[in-house]
């Protein structure tokens, strides 16, 4: 126990008292104040602090300085005539105020609910194990502060276990991080594309760091806009750190400040403030993403890490704010005008640059999204999507995006697996933390038959864009397809809480209770989808089901008038069902031609199941190029 004016520091329980009243204070300004007190009198340099309280840990100098500030305010001390803390400008800090020793037995006992609750929330640091001070020995305590001090002894040594617990479970993860949306603070505040594609690309950059988990940009961005507690947003993403920003662009100037905080104490390892020309934001970016490594420990991700380098990015300022706003539409969504507007600016930052690798990138995307919607003829479009994309990697051979947009062709409408393992594969050793590229994998793994790992591949994809609700569904899917029904329900309830207008999500929720004879809930769930063709589809099983043929047979009729062209497999797979077995293999047929994208489950549906037997059935896989 340390005690000065009217403040007394009690070490065992990280805890400052002013009189009777426990002082706010944040975990790591205790400590900074612990160590000046601990050694007052004395010039303390920056580098001893650092050294003392963070060892073979990269922290920025800078950060002392907001911790000393934050003492002051807690002490009520002022810089310019200060009573505890003195600062000799380029030396260092000494503690000037008297400092006595005391007993932990004259503080006021704590509430031990409450002392638990900080304990494990994580809030407050939990006190090193020791026993209480040796001066505070029975012989010279009366009998109730014995008590106080063996109930203060326990509580600190329950909290050391607890912490310790707290720190084997946290140690994996404590190179993770989320990249919020850096806020917009241009002076007309309609620079948001810009600074929405500034956070996206350190998201990329942090990526290609093997061993680093990064949070993918959907589920980080869900954060826009929101003044979240950070250890709420950690707790939701899974990640022990958080980068967030801001970006003021004004005219071909651009201001970018970062700081990069642990979310369990709120420590700051890492802040800076970037003034660049727009045209050299490029090496902002790559500063950034370095800075970052380099304050997680980049030594912990293991001998083989990779660190951040400079990118061969470069284009011109007006290029790249093109692609910026590009992005910036096509992850709004399937909106027809959004995805539109998507491939618009796309088309401008390739006039002006055609050599800008990004933006071919984006035009494969763009055009895909729009073939899958059927705003453009599927052959036109992925045609046209393959070539942007083998034109992107042609430019840059180490640009991710390049390989993951033809192999998301090459599964969705070429039916070349093997090209799109290759294609996939490359996209993850030059991004091995990119949510997107898992995703594909495993859509790629349930498509050849290899459910199992689908599985844990969509599991990898979720840690790492956990708010993601579409990912969840699939997972629920794949789960279904392995008729472990209990965990597929798990997953598509937390779709459900994530997003509750999934289309897919009543249906493949339908199939399962199908699945466990529960028909007339079956039907009760296709009726609550909210896709159109989903919900058509559903509702020809579950009549079927439920003995109401009429029903059934009307509801298929109007698939069939109204989705004819973009539902060929879900059409077939309702005559498997029903056992119309030659009408299931023409409209198969008319799917494998269409390029269906439903039409490779084939192999895994369970809905096929009756077809099986058949002769025309391997005869189709074999058309399909999958293994028989």
């Amino acid at each position: 126990m340390k005690s000065f004016q009217n403040f007394r520091l009690d070490p065992e329980n990280h805890s400052l008292w002013r009189g009777t009243e426990r002082a706010a204070i944040t975990p790591k300004a205790f400590d900074v104040l612990r160590y000046l007190v601990e050694n007052a009198g004395r010039l303390v340099s920056p580098d001893e602090l650092l050294e003392a309280l963070w060892p073979e840990t990269y922290i920025n100098p800078e950060v002392l300085r907001k911790y000393i500030l934050d003492i002051r305010k807690v002490l009520g001390d002022r810089p310019d005539k200060p009573v505890f803390i003195e600062t000799l400008t380029k030396r260092g800090y000494r503690f000037i105020a008297p400092v006595t020793d005391g007993s932990s037995a004259e503080l006021p006992t704590l509430p031990v609910s409450n002392t638990t609750q900080e304990g494990i929330g994580s809030e407050t640091p939990l006190p090193a194990r020791g026993a209480p001070s040796a001066k505070a020995t029975p012989g010279r305590l009366g009998v109730p502060a014995v008590l106080v001090a063996i109930a203060l002894a326990l509580l600190a040594g329950y909290f050391w276990v607890a912490r310790s617990r707290t720190n084997a479970r946290s140690s994996k993860n404590n190179t993770s991080i989320a990249v919020l949306p850096f806020a917009d603070l241009s002076p007309g505040r309609d620079q948001e594309y810009f600074s929405d594609g500034l956070s996206e690309q350190v998201i990329n950059d942090l990526a290609k760091v093997a061993g680093l988990k990064v949070v993918a940009r959907s589920s980080a961005f869900q954060f826009k806009g929101k003044n979240e507690d950070l250890r709420h947003v950690g707790q939701t993403l899974g990640v022990a750190n958080v980068l967030e920003g801001s970006v003021r662009k004004d005219g071909d100037h651009v201001r970018i400040t970062a700081e990069l905080t642990k979310v369990d104490d709120g420590f700051q390892l890492w802040s800076d403030t970037y003034d660049r020309k727009i045209d050299d934001v490029f090496a902002a970016q790559d500063e950034i993403a370095r800075a970052v490594t380099q304050a997680l420990q980049v030594r912990l991700l293991g001998a083989n890490r990779a660190e951040v380098s400079a990118g061969s990015r470069s284009t011109s300022p007006e290029a790249y704010q093109a692609y910026l706003q590009g992005q910036y539409f096509a992850a709004r969504g399937q909106d027809k005008q959004d995805l539109r507007t998507a491939l618009s600016f796309a088309d401008q930052a390739i006039k002006l640059d055609a050599n800008y690798a990004p933006a071919w990138a984006q035009r494969a995307q763009a055009l895909q999204s729009l073939a899958r919607v059927e705003l453009i003829p599927d052959a036109e479009g992925f045609r046209a999507a393959r070539q942007n994309a083998e034109k992107a990697i042609a430019l840059d051979p180490n640009l991710a995006a390049g390989y993951l947009a033809l192999g998301s062709v090459q599964i969705t409408y070429d039916w070349d697996w093997e090209g799109a393992d290759v294609s996939l594969k490359k996209a993850g050793l030059l991004e091995p933390g990119s949510a997107a590229v898992l995703a594909n994998r495993a859509h790629l793994a349930r498509t050849l038959g290899q459910v199992e790992e689908s599985i844990a591949l969509y599991k990898q994809a979720i840690a790492l864009d956990p708010l993601r609700g579409n990912f969840h569904l699939s997972l629920g899917y794949e789960l279904y397809l392995v008729g472990r029904y209990e965990e597929a329900q798990a997953a598509l309830q937390k779709a459900q809480e994530l997003n509750p207008q999934l289309s897919s999500l009543h249906l493949t929720r339908g199939k399962i209770l199908f699945s466990l004879g529960r028909q007339a809930e079956a039907l009760t769930e296709m009726e609550k989808e909210t896709g159109d063709w989903e919900k058509l589809s559903g509702e020809s099983l579950a009549y079927f089901a439920l003995g109401r043929n009429a029903e059934s047979e009307a509801a298929l009729k109007k698939l069939i008038a109204t989705h004819q062209n973009d539902c060929a497999y879900q059409i077939a797979e309702v005559y498997a069902y029903r056992g119309e077995t030659d009408k299931a293999f023409q409209w198969l047929n008319r799917a494998l031609q269409q390029r269906d994208p439903g039409t490779p489950e084939l192999k895994t549906g369970p809905l096929m199941k009756s077809l099986r037997a058949d002769p025309r059935y391997p005869e189709l896989l074999k058309r399909m190029r999958l293994p028989t």
